[in-house]
């Protein structure tokens, strides 16, 4: 029997093995759109386990679907919520609750790179961005509407304008290039204005982080970044280990 991480997003759930070092095993990740999400992750799990740690910022009921499923499977669940301090990292928000456990997460990730300091982006639903210091102290974030979001807010309010589809470019020549352009520049361009100031702020570059389903189409335009899929899961390993201890 064994432990596993599950990361449930708002678009997908990824999961994965915890071996017995603290590493992270093969991810799977189930988009919630699946046909039978159900099967799927019962096909991805081992048919009994020890302990899931979850952590959550979907739905109450898509969380709850999540967990019943793995009641069934485990022996006990942990649930993985923000706190002010943990493990080194001292988040900038007085309120936890108000920080989504994923950037909580992904900043526990971050820390255990020893490579800092570090500025997050992770694209998903959202584009959030974190500024962490090498000492772990978080120095605040933004919220954005990732590049995706925008496409289906404009394609909700304007059902000519297509949700999909387009390349990126400086200057388009058709919509769909267009849309794809302008979205996913106004997530570059956000990345690129918090790196600016995040070097003034530190009198020097933090290493950039890129996480988060969205990610991908960004980063040949980031070529400094670093693509971290896994951040949050990572950070999810880093918490398990300490709740464990």
């Amino acid at each position: 029997m064994s432990n596993w991480l599950f990361d449930l997003g708002n678009t997908r759930l990824k999961c994965a093995p915890l071996h017995a070092d603290g590493s992270v095993g093969e991810v799977v990740a189930l988009a919630h759109e699946a046909p039978d999400l159900a099967a799927e992750l019962a096909r991805a799990l081992p048919a009994r386990g020890v302990v899931a740690y979850v952590a959550s910022v979907a739905a109450t009921e898509r969380k709850l679907k999540l967990l019943d499923a793995l009641t069934q499977r485990f022996e006990r669940i942990a649930i993985a919520r923000t706190t002010r301090t943990f493990a080194g990292l001292r988040i900038a928000y007085a309120n936890p609750d108000k920080l989504g456990v994923d950037r909580f997460l992904a900043m526990l990730g971050a820390l255990a790179r020893k490579d800092g300091p570090w500025l997050l982006a992770g694209v998903g639903t959202a584009l959030t961005i974190d500024l962490l210091d090498r000492d772990g102290t978080h120095r605040g974030g933004r919220i954005a509407p990732s590049p995706a979001l925008m496409r289906e807010a404009l394609h909700e309010r304007a059902a000519q304008l297509p949700a999909t589809g387009g390349d990126y470019v400086e200057f388009a020549g058709d919509t769909e290039t267009a849309l794809a352009s302008g979205c996913e520049g106004a997530a570059l361009a956000l990345i690129e204005r918090s790196l600016r100031e995040a070097t003034t702020q530190l009198a020097g570059p933090p290493k950039l982080l890129l996480h988060g389903g969205g990610a991908a189409p960004l980063l040949a335009h980031l070529p400094a970044a670093d693509f971290e899929p896994r951040l949050v899961l990572e950070g999810l390993a880093r918490w398990a280990r300490v709740e464990a201890a």
